[in-house]
């Protein structure tokens, strides 16, 4: 319960403020489908997939270490089954997509509600903002980037950038579940994102805007048909419906600019994979992929510059809350715990076979350290 304890009060409140908002409302819960289907399909989807490709290869290497040694290849793939698929791993994963699904309802439901809890707008406000921020005669940070940029290849190149988003934030979410080597770092990067949603749904309530495509269409009306513009005509079509008929539609209003969300998640990702010293060409990749998304944000109109900084404050706040909840920074531990004594002697020495061997690591000034063992080594590797 400790390990999931921040995940599970943001999942509780969040949860709960939705089922209270749609009470007063007396407009019903929807659970949001994605256009990879409803998530409480596609998340186990995932996790079924990852299961599989973590455990296909080790079942592999082990039957033909097996029959390389004379050994029956059926009990070394058991033992690989058994040692990859335990009840602990198994229930954690299972706890993990269940606190987020609650949480993304919720924030979802929140969001829908938002123009009846409050309908006021605060548009004219932040765009005189990016006027007052930019030098000489632009108006706003979109033109700009329209007139640096260009508006065809980089339209269609930030267009991709922007709509990885959909796809990024499920299968990371599993990576981590299923593929940290220490449950508290999976769950460092579950509970932050639980609490993205969580502080993005209270910032949009504190300062309710729509954005700069929907408050100054004009300014981007030289932009080509994209993905991107698809969905924002998508989602203006699902506000007026929702707000013509909120009891009658199957719609969710999804249309909310402070603060930038998508920017948030990304970042809390980079900062993540950064503390945890992840491989470093994702490391790189991840920031790269942090300052694209901020760009195509501002380049189609979704945000406000103001609503970027929001990002970077829930990021941050976000990361730090999730690494104190989960306790990140203690000792790592195991997250494939398996029995002692389990295995028996021809899986043992079938597995060391296939171990990966530990090997020395250099120091970032150039000489070469001590080689780690143990739990260390394997936590380091």
């Amino acid at each position: 319960m400790a390990l999931i304890g921040v995940s599970l009060a943001v999942a509780l409140l969040t949860g709960g403020l939705a089922v209270a908002a749609s009470a007063d409302l007396g407009i019903r819960l929807r659970d949001p489908d994605g256009f990879l289907g409803p998530s409480y399909v596609r998340l186990p989807a995932l996790v079924l997939l990852f299961l599989v490709v973590d455990l296909l290869p080790r079942a592999v290497l082990r039957a033909r270490a097996a029959r390389a040694a004379g050994l029956p290849a059926r009990p070394a793939v058991a033992g690989a089954v058994r040692e990859r698929l335990t009840a602990a791993r198994l229930g954690y994963v299972a706890a993990g997509l269940l606190t987020f699904y609650v949480t993304y309802v919720g924030y979802r439901n929140l969001k829908s509600y938002l123009p009846f809890l409050r309908p006021e707008l605060h548009d004219a406000a932040l765009l005189r903002m990016d006027d007052d921020l930019l030098p000489g005669s632009w108006t706003g940070p979109a033109p700009l980037l329209h007139e640096l940029l260009g508006t065809t290849v980089s339209a269609e190149v930030l267009s991709a950038v922007y709509v990885f988003f959909l796809f990024f934030v499920p299968v990371s979410l599993v990576f981590a579940l299923v593929w940290a080597p220490d449950p508290r770092r999976g769950y460092w990067y579950v509970s932050a994102l639980c609490l993205n949603w969580a502080l993005g749904t209270a910032s949009y309530y504190l300062l309710p805007a729509l954005g700069p495509i929907y408050a100054d269409p004009a300014a981007y009306a030289d932009l080509p048909d994209t993905e991107v513009s698809a969905l924002q005509e998508s989602l203006m079509t699902s506000r007026v419906i929702v707000l013509a008929d909120p009891f009658g539609t199957d719609r969710i209003h999804g249309i909310a600019a402070f603060a930038s969300l998508h920017v948030s998640i990304v970042l809390t990702a980079a900062l993540v994979a950064q503390a945890m010293r992840l491989w470093k060409p994702l490391r790189i990749a991840m920031w790269c992929y942090v300052a694209l998304t901020a760009v195509a944000t501002i380049y189609f109109g979704w945000h406000y510059l103001l609503d970027l900084v929001g990002a970077v404050v829930i990021a941050v706040a976000s990361v730090w809350i999730g690494a104190w909840g989960a306790g990140a920074w203690r000792r790592p531990v195991t997250g494939t715990p398996t029995e002692p004594g389990a295995a028996s002697a021809p899986e043992a020495a079938v597995a060391a076979a296939t171990a990966v061997p530990v090997l020395p690591r250099r120091r970032r000034w150039g000489r070469r350290s001590a080689a780690l063992t143990g739990a260390e080594g394997a936590e380091r590797v």
